[in-house]
């Protein structure tokens, strides 16, 4: 009987890894085919996120909140930032592209100005930070002369710009570190994250100081894990098996340095108390990250 059980659980994750694949690449006799599941894959297709444990207020001994930059240049945040274009396929999509998509169809309903949940934003509020149309100077000496108004002008004398997520240069994520004192383990809860880009009306200037990527908007990572599960990263180990995002970001498979943490000066920044030098504010930010994690190797020293 124990064989039997070991056989079937078994072939059970051997289907529920191949429904993870490219459906039907092999079996389709056309281009539309690929991707059309069967019935058995779909009735396999009920996975969910897996579910955040209860934790008490009580059970939480310690805690520290911390912000970090994913800086989308490492190679290890490549998952998060590739692909920049839409020509792969639906099951092929950057982050950015997920997130977008989802708020304009509507489906993440409630995006945020601010990492503290407080200012809650519209896709009409931030189409400001997202696009820019700007009339070029023969375009206004056009205006003067013909004496014409914005509509009227023809598309030579507009330029347009849209960020895209070949734009987004890092990801701000906030979350929590937290040592749970029922189960004696030092734990890691995401609570927000935000695409980041340069302002889109200097993001073509040749100034760098101009180019400093700011959050664009933020959501509350709790109320996004569904979209983020099924949405699939790339696995550069095994491309039959994609990594979903929620899996991702939930592991901490990226790298990602800590420019804030909750301070008794109004969570002011690092570059704010160590300012002009980049390599002191790293050496800070891996202070921070070593004190957070030698309070759970305390916990056991006596």
């Amino acid at each position: 009987m124990k064989f039997k059980s070991f056989i079937y659980t078994g072939l059970m994750v051997i289907a529920a890894n191949s429904a993870f694949a490219q459906a039907n690449i092999l079996n389709a006799k056309i281009p539309e085919e690929i991707g059309m599941k069967t019935e058995a894959e779909l009735l396999l297709d009920n996975d969910k996120p897996l579910e955040y444990g209860y934790v008490g207020d009580r059970d939480i001994l310690y805690s520290k909140m911390i912000w970090e930059k994913v800086v989308l240049d490492e190679r290890v945040n490549f998952p998060l930032y590739f692909p920049v274009d839409g020509n792969l396929g639906d099951d092929r999509k950057s982050l950015y592209k997920v997130l977008m998509e989802n708020i304009e169809s509507g489906m993440i309903s409630r995006i945020y100005g601010d990492s503290y949940f407080t200012e809650e934003r519209t896709l009409k509020d931030i189409e400001a930070a997202l696009r820019m149309r700007k009339i070029t100077d023969a375009g206004i000496e056009y205006m003067n002369e013909n004496g014409v108004s914005e509509d009227e002008i023809p598309e030579e004398y507009i330029i347009e710009r849209n960020i895209e997520p070949a734009d987004i240069s890092s990801y701000l994520i906030k979350g929590l570190w937290y040592f749970d004192k029922r189960q004696g383990e030092l734990k890691y809860r995401i609570l927000g994250i935000a695409p980041a880009a340069p302002d889109v009306n200097f993001i073509d200037s040749e100034d760098e100081a101009q180019k400093e990527p700011i959050a664009m908007f933020w959501v509350f990572f709790p109320e996004v894990r569904d979209i983020l599960h099924e949405a699939k990263a790339f696995n550069s180990d095994n491309s039959s098996t994609p990594i979903s995002f929620d899996h991702l970001l939930n592991s901490r498979r990226f790298h990602g340095i800590i420019y804030k943490e909750d301070n008794v000066y109004g969570d002011r920044e690092v570059k704010e108390y160590v300012a002009d030098n980049a390599l002191m504010q790293l050496l800070e930010s891996e202070r921070i990250k070593d004190q957070i994690r030698d309070f759970e190797q305390d916990m056991w020293s006596y």
